[in-house]
């Protein structure tokens, strides 16, 4: 029997009586009992569909390798396009859900909008289709990098430059979906991967356009949103998103601003002990400006301008397009915007002075 020290977990054989370390008077050290081995789960006409998807032809050129996660509402597997070698994900909706009318029109309505979603900054989708078991899938290119939330978290915050470059692709990407009537309405960091390009170089790319909307689509697409699917996450929906108004492109600009202004200051600019608060403070409050937040950092007025006017709370006062919200933050950042004509402030007409792959994919 070994004796342990209670004060710093040093431990000594059982003819010592004290720490040699601070003098404590030793205690008998507790072997824990080894853990239980766990039992088998039987396996389950579940596990026998998930198993037969292994080693299928998709679409006649997607050979699906393994299952890689589940989450409540699909599957998702790592798969090889045999045409080029390259992988892919393939994204299949579970059996019971396959079934479900509701599930199945979002899902058909993802794969309509991600197949004309082409451009670096925008995961699109590839294939759409059903297996002879019943999986409804879709195939998208495989994105191996970090999502930008975990690379916010990891550095606490992002360097100006870095922040303004990620924003500008972002923003690019956006256009696309924007130019073809697209909303995302669920932008956010858990919907951004940093990955590399062709050329080595890292850049930001846009998920998870299945919670995107065309905003002239009509009333059966709206009725989509009464399923209890949660379409936006409140830490970066827009005042009209949580009112339940119409919405256009601004409401994407909104939260690009805000996940600018969290990369800059590890911060969101609208504070509340609740998520509830925080959504109310974006309806009636203006955001806390950058020097209150991160006043060591000393950020170019041009830059809180920029932020300021892309987070306004009446959208038609802010930037009309995502690239133009991109370039002035870029200018702010340099400071060539520091002479221009102050921005209106947030929810008002007049000028005012500036004041987490894998789990994206399971819809987790």
């Amino acid at each position: 029997m070994s004796m342990r020290c209670p004060r710093c977990g040093a431990t000594f054989g059982d003819d010592v009586r004290y720490c040699a370390n601070d003098g404590d008077r030793l205690v008998a050290a507790v072997v824990p009992a080894p853990a239980p081995t766990p039992r088998a789960r039987p396996a389950t006409p579940r596990d026998a569909a998930i198993a037969a998807m292994t080693g299928q032809i998709l679409a006649g050129r997607y050979r699906v390798e393994r299952k890689v996660g589940e989450g409540g509402m699909s599957f998702v597997y790592l798969a090889v396009d045999t045409t080029d070698g390259s992988h892919v994900a393939v994204k299949a909706l579970s059996p019971a859900l396959s079934a479900d009318a509701k599930a199945m029109a979002r899902l058909r309505r993802e794969a309509t909008l991600g197949k004309g979603l082409k451009h670096p900054n925008v995961c699109h989708i590839l294939e759409f289709g059903e297996t002879p078991q019943g999986f409804v899938y879709l195939v998208m290119p495989f994105l191996e990098g970090t999502l930008l939330s975990e690379r916010r978290a990891t550095l606490g915050t992002l360097p100006l430059p870095r922040t303004v470059t990620i924003v500008r692709e972002i923003a690019a990407g956006l256009q696309v979906a924007h130019a073809l009537g697209i909303i995302h309405r669920d932008l956010k960091p858990e919907n951004v991967m940093m990955t590399a390009g062709p050329d080595g170089a890292e850049r930001a790319v846009v998920m998870d356009f299945g919670l995107a909307k065309q905003h002239q689509a009509g009333s059966e697409l709206e009725k989509l949103t009464a399923t209890g699917i949660v379409l936006g996450t409140p830490e970066f929906m827009s005042p009209e998103q949580l009112r339940g108004k119409p919405l256009d492109a601004r409401t994407d600009i909104y939260s690009l601003a805000l996940m600018a202004v969290e990369m800059l200051t590890g911060f969101l600019p609208f504070t509340g002990r609740t998520k509830q608060d925080m959504m109310i403070a974006r309806l009636k409050s203006e955001p806390t400006p950058l020097t209150q937040m991160r006043p060591e950092l000393h950020f170019p007025l041009g830059v809180e301008r920029a932020l300021n006017k892309g987070m306004a709370r009446d959208r038609a006062d802010r930037y009309r397009t995502a690239p133009e919200f991109a370039a002035a933050l870029s200018e702010g950042a340099t400071g060539d915007a520091a002479a221009d004509e102050p921005a209106r402030g947030p929810g008002s007409a007049s000028e005012k002075p500036a004041g987490s792959w894998l789990d994206r994919l399971l819809g987790r």
